[in-house]
């Protein structure tokens, strides 16, 4: 496997990245705190229009910013923007050969062993839903052992991928319908035909603010009816529509930083190449639109009284049970919907800081935390969500283990 890689600081911003076969786009503009974004299309072989429209957006961002764009400008700047056109490109080549005209629905979904890769991922549901009744950890779950023995190697790429950068907000590309979906997919309650219930997860209100920044920034997801169903405002609970385990969204949920939602963008899994510039036109503004969300909310550094980083610290909101950690460089990112909040840092050996801040809807407030070695004597354990420093073990059939 070889990895090739250009970083221009500050100028086209444009790096061609090969990954295990995954063509990846980066716009990296990095000296000081900024958050990490990515999208990720063509996951299933055959639902193409993201791919095609992530190539479209790496050469808007392009021409916008050598144009002097101001709104682009300031996205690429502060923003690392990673674009992954294809996760899956053997099952592209499959659905490629027979076209749009022939393509069968469910011809080139798979990989070149014909798995689906959204159906590929640690299941880490059902043990967040174990913690959930124990009062046990929230965020940052542990995968099985040998996950990597049980996953196809694109899902192994994205999952490294994910784990050595600090992402803070991501979207999926699918097709077959006209709908921003959002976590959980993966139902609470156990599988009855016919019926479904929402799985919200406990960041639910911001999820249905970023599914409806995109679902309004496009020309008609937001009316509601398309492909013959329904949706309010053109978005759903992923539970609430179907059922669905070892997604990619809710793993980015329960084993990261990020956010991610999955936008399903045509009725056409395979449109016509005719197509495509309309459907560009439809998706433009909603596709920049939901990258500028990740600069919603808190932002800042963790220090120790030397001024020194700390990595892993974790951040905490009240009343909101879901945390997340520092970067390796003491960065973090909170989305959060404008508000006032009580927020606490905390990391092994230091004692946790809280502070109260309010959020207002436009940029990201910094707030940075200095926290203070724990006397000798006293080091406590990393505090899970309600204080408690140790959790009941889950069962040993939970999960794919």
């Amino acid at each position: 496997m070889k990895v090739a890689c250009c970083t221009v600081k500050h100028s086209e911003s444009f790096c061609w990245r090969k990954i295990m076969n995954l063509n990846s786009f980066i716009f990296d503009t990095s000296i000081y705190v900024e958050p990490e974004f990515k999208y990720i299309g063509n996951m299933h072989g055959n639902e193409v229009l993201g791919r095609e429209l992530l190539i479209y957006l790496a050469q808007f961002l392009c021409e916008e910013y050598r144009a002097g764009n101001e709104r682009i400008t300031h996205l690429i700047h502060d923003t690392r923007i990673h674009i992954l056109p294809s996760m899956n490109p053997d099952g592209y080549e499959v659905a490629a050969r027979q076209g749009p005209e022939f393509n069968g629905y469910l011809v080139g979904r798979g990989n070149a062993k014909e798995v689906d890769l959204n159906r590929n991922f640690p299941d880490l549901n059902a043990l967040m839903y174990y913690y959930e009744r124990h009062n046990g950890q929230n965020h940052h779950l542990p995968l099985p052992d040998n996950w990597e023995l049980q996953v196809e190697p694109e899902t192994l790429a994205v999952i490294k991928w994910m784990q050595n950068y600090n992402f803070v907000l991501s979207a999926n590309l699918h097709g077959g319908a006209v709908v921003a979906n959002y976590p959980f997919d993966n139902s609470r309650e156990p599988r009855i035909r016919g019926k479904t219930s929402n799985s919200a997860t406990p960041d639910d209100k911001i999820f249905k603010k970023l599914a409806k920044t995109y679902s309004y920034g496009h020309s008609w997801m937001h009316k509601g009816w398309n492909c013959g169903d329904y949706f309010d405002e053109g978005i759903t609970n992923g539970a609430s529509w179907y059922s669905l385990s070892k997604g990619m969204q809710d793993f980015n949920y329960l084993h990261t930083n990020c956010f991610e939602i999955t936008l399903e963008l045509s009725c056409d899994k395979f449109p016509p190449a005719t197509a495509l510039a309309s459907e560009w036109l439809a998706n433009r503004e909603a596709l920049v639109s939901y990258m500028e969300q990740v600069h919603h909310g808190i932002k800042g550094m963790v220090y120790d009284e030397n001024n020194n980083p700390i990595s892993n610290a974790v951040i905490s909101v009240a009343g909101i049970n879901h945390d997340i950690t520092s970067g390796t460089d003491g960065d973090y990112f909170r989305l959060l919907l404008p508000g006032t909040y009580t927020v606490t840092a905390s990391a092994l050996g230091y004692q946790p800081f809280t502070k109260t801040v309010t959020v207002g809807p436009a940029e990201a407030v910094q707030l940075d935390f200095y926290l203070k070695v724990q006397p000798k004597g006293n080091v406590k354990a990393y505090p899970n969500k309600k204080g408690s420093t140790t959790s009941k073990s889950p069962p040993t059939n939970l999960g794919p283990r």
